[in-house]
């Protein structure tokens, strides 16, 4: 199991951690079934970059980046080296600590 710990750009928003995160779920799953607001006007399946966010430690639990998901982030708003799409950071088997930034989602409209 692992433990998230979701921080925000957002200064009126403060870090949420969620424990016993379970395997096979993405991070963005997780911030739904935890009520942490993450846009995905796609629905979750790779087809956007609403669901953006900065994975700053913990990369070798998520499934790896792909070439597809490489050029939706190019579409995303400021995106960095630890850039990634919540959607497809599936955890893989195993347990550990890993810490996500969510860029600031006021100005992205959708779901």
């Amino acid at each position: 199991m692992y433990s998230i710990n979701f921080k925000f750009e957002e200064k009126d928003k403060n870090a949420k951690l969620i424990e016993n995160c379970p395997i096979d779920d993405s991070i963005l799953e997780i911030a739904i079934k935890n009520n942490i607001h993450l846009h995905h006007n796609c629905g979750g399946v790779s087809a956007c970059s609403t669901c953006h966010i900065y994975l700053e430690k913990g990369e070798n639990f998520v499934e790896e980046l792909s070439d597809k998901e490489e050029d939706f982030i190019d579409r995303a708003r400021n995106p960095k080296l630890t850039s990634r799409l919540s959607c497809q950071c599936v955890l893989l088997e195993g347990s550990g600590v890993i810490e996500v930034t969510i860029p600031d989602q006021s100005l992205i409209h959708g779901e």
